[in-house]
């Protein structure tokens, strides 16, 4: 009998010394629930706030689609933004100078940008309740102009003040950015100019013999690629 009691003793002791061990267990655990729903919280909020940014991206690309019709130019709303693709003779051979036919056509592409929601979203009421959220997550909304230019692949003559494409491309988008930004007078910031040369083409003419056929490819690959983007980014303190 005695035996009996000062087992029951022991399992009394051992478990009130592992006691605690259940308690701590389910802390942990209410703290990983509370973690695990804090975290779906913020991705849902995220992705509320690239819903309406991707809203005011669609709006801008229909002004876009509605007021810029040329031939000249190809429209696209894709992931990361509205990209508009300048082709054709848009510059004089072998030199970052813009035909004058086409200034009217670039000034306009900056104004519309200019007069967009998204540039001008802290001015617009609707958007007060946007700018707050995003203000609460500790960011900021991010407009970016970005002008990638492209040549093609020909050898540029050797009386030319470049000393490749590369350069050339670069000199392009610039001096784009240049003419957007003056016309549209928005602040520099906004704008930024990449030049890639003949190494991203949309044709491959690797593999094309015909002299006509390859003019025709050189001339796709000739062209500057302007990008409307928008995006969170941490604000800086």
């Amino acid at each position: 009998m005695s035996f009996q009691k000062k087992s029951i003793s022991i399992d009394e002791r051992q478990a009130k010394s592992t006691a605690w061990a259940l308690t701590f267990a389910d802390v942990v655990t209410l703290l990983l629930t509370f973690f695990v729903l804090l975290l779906v919280m913020l991705n849902d909020a995220e992705k509320s706030i690239n819903v309406e940014i991707d809203k005011l991206l669609d709006k801008t690309y229909q002004e876009m689609i509605q007021n810029l019709e040329s031939d000249k130019i190809v429209i696209e709303r894709e992931t990361k933004g509205i990209k508009i693709t300048l082709r054709g003779n848009l510059f004089k051979s072998a030199s970052s100078d813009i035909e004058p036919q086409y200034l009217p056509l670039i000034n306009k592409i900056g104004n519309i940008i200019k007069q967009s929601d998204l540039i001008n979203i802290e001015e617009k009421g609707q958007y007060e309740k946007l700018l707050k959220t995003i203000e609460k997550r500790g960011s900021s909304l991010n407009v970016e102009v970005r002008c990638e230019g492209h040549t093609d692949d020909a050898a540029l003559p050797k009386e030319s003040q470049y000393p490749s494409n590369w350069e050339l491309s670069a000199s392009r988008s610039l001096k784009l950015v240049r003419i957007m930004n003056k016309s549209a007078l928005m602040p520099e910031k906004y704008f930024s100019a990449m030049g890639y040369g003949q190494f991203r083409p949309i044709v491959d003419i690797t593999s094309i013999s015909n002299f006509k056929d390859k003019k025709i490819a050189r001339a796709s690959n000739r062209r500057v690629e302007v990008y409307l983007d928008a995006f969170l980014v941490e604000k800086i303190e």
